[in-house]
């Protein structure tokens, strides 16, 4: 089993491989497109801001491998702000176009609660889809964002949680994938998620 995290210089890379090896998988980091276009399984890790974020993968040329690896169908995980970068669009410190992979937009919280939402929140699963085999409802997750998704089609929401408005936490459609929380720091509940992408 093997796997290519994306490095783009915008995520908490070691965290991710170790959980990925923790799994059993054989984890690949790199920034180069070439090896992006031929993965088999890939990972869009990511924390900062969203518009940094794009313009670094513009940067690096990764843009057009990871939309090309999609309609190839390669499995992509997208994880936190990864996640976020697979919508159309971000109103996080201004607009920003992201990869368009999946239609909607991402926006601030707008709840009385403390913004960024930081800790463990339930995540209540609404959709089946292999990614979430064996995963039951209710479950805990590590949280750490100000930020989330509003997709365009409720089709791609799998999970939500409530933080002041509920707001989805994995979405996915086919092969493409993913998970506002941090499934690396969520103990065996991330690492199930994360075993399950493995056996796509």
């Amino acid at each position: 089993m093997s796997v290519v995290i994306v490095d783009y210089g915008a995520g908490n890379l070691r965290s991710v491989q170790k959980a990925f090896e923790a799994v059993g998988a054989a984890v690949t980091v790199t920034g180069d497109p070439e090896r992006v276009r031929q993965a088999r399984k890939l990972v869009l890790p990511g924390v900062g801001a969203f518009g940094e974020a794009m313009a670094r993968l513009q940067a690096k040329e990764l843009v057009e491998p990871l939309r090309k690896a999609v309609e190839r169908g390669t499995p992509l995980l997208g994880i936190c702000l990864g996640l976020q970068l697979l919508f159309e669009e971000s109103e996080e410190l201004g607009h920003h176009r992201g990869l368009g992979i999946f239609p909607g937009r991402v926006e601030r919280f707008r709840v009385e609660l403390k913004v960024p939402h930081i800790g463990w929140n339930q995540v209540r699963v609404v959709r089946s889809h292999p990614l979430l085999a064996g995963f039951p409802t209710g479950q805990y997750a590590y949280f750490v964002h100000s930020y989330h998704v509003r997709p365009a089609d409720p089709e791609l929401i799998l999970a939500v949680t409530e933080y002041g408005v509920e707001f989805p936490c994995i979405c996915g459609r086919d092969h493409v994938m993913g998970i506002q929380f941090h499934p690396e720091k969520s103990q065996e509940v991330g690492l199930l998620l994360l075993r399950n992408f493995m056996s796509l």
